[in-house]
């Protein structure tokens, strides 16, 4: 089982580190006490959907418990069954100071406010837990982009996008615009097999309607341009620090031209070895409505 324990410095980007692992696949646990960490472990090996990669935050917002971690770490590195990273994150004191002053929010070591003292104090309390680390991430000048880049190069070895993921969905317009979207297109252009009263209550899942939409050259190339368009955008969006997109092809009622041409892009892109997860939102919707 692949392992990281992200832990270091209150502010210096721990949750957004947590955002990036959860992206790549990752189960995220948020300020677990150190102590429960092995139970967790052993509970989530033994489930029946085992969970393969996982990633911990681990920080002094658990109190006294946090002096526990350096004994877990040494004792995971032990099992030969845990694949152990530990990513310990740090800023300048001053860069610190300077981000809890503009969110007012307080220090967690205090309740109160995040002066220069705490914050050393703070690093005193890491100094074991740093020399543990596998990887020190600096994020005193990095906007947020660059410091996923940086988890990309320390974690992947630069191999983000394979583990970028295309999420595609239809819908119906008449029950109202996905608000998640990303990239919205409309395929009310293409032919309605609704009007035949053949295929009026099959869905574009059936491969007679998929054939009836593909009947026109318009469809086709529709369906390639988009792949072209989403697959050129895709490294941007990575480089951007974004590691999932979503898009959404609408038709009047989400039942026909939407399903066919969605599962049509989620099969060009699977053939480009992405992670593809396909949703059609009003399916069920449109078959109560009769």
């Amino acid at each position: 089982m692949e392992v990281v324990i992200i832990t270091g410095m209150a502010g210096a980007g721990r949750s957004r580190a947590a955002d990036w692992f959860e992206d790549q696949g990752y189960y995220c646990v948020d300020n677990m006490p150190p102590a429960l960490i092995d139970n967790f472990l052993a509970m989530a090996g033994s489930s029946s959907k085992r969970i393969e990669k996982v990633a911990f935050v681990a920080d002094l917002r658990s109190g006294e418990f946090f002096d526990k971690l350096s004994h877990v770490i040494d004792d995971l590195r032990e099992n030969e069954g845990i694949d152990l990273t530990v990513l310990y994150m740090e800023a300048s004191v001053s860069e610190i100071v300077r981000r809890y002053n503009e969110v007012r929010r307080s220090h967690p070591m205090t309740g109160g406010e995040a002066s220069a003292s705490v914050i050393e104090e703070e690093v005193e309390r890491l100094t074991e837990i740093r020399k543990r680390a596998d990887h020190i991430l600096d994020t005193s000048n990095l906007k947020v982009p660059e410091m996923y880049a940086e988890l990309d190069r320390m974690i992947l070895g630069g191999l983000g996008s394979s583990n970028f993921a295309i999420n595609i969905s239809s819908f119906g317009f008449k029950y109202g615009i996905p608000s998640e979207a990303d990239a919205m297109f409309d395929v009310r252009f293409l032919p309605n097999p609704y009007y035949v009263p053949s295929l009026k209550r099959l869905t574009g899942n059936n491969k007679k309607i998929k054939d009836y939409v593909f009947r026109s050259e318009l469809a086709g190339e529709f369906v390639d341009e988009v792949h072209q368009l989403i697959r050129s955008m895709v490294k941007g969006f990575i480089k951007e620090g974004k590691y999932h997109l979503n898009i959404a092809f609408g038709c009047t009622g989400g039942h026909h031209r939407s399903v066919a041409i969605a599962n049509a892009v989620a099969e060009e892109f699977r053939k480009d070895g992405m992670r593809v997860r396909v949703k059609h939102r009003d399916l069920d919707l449109q078959n109560k409505k009769g």
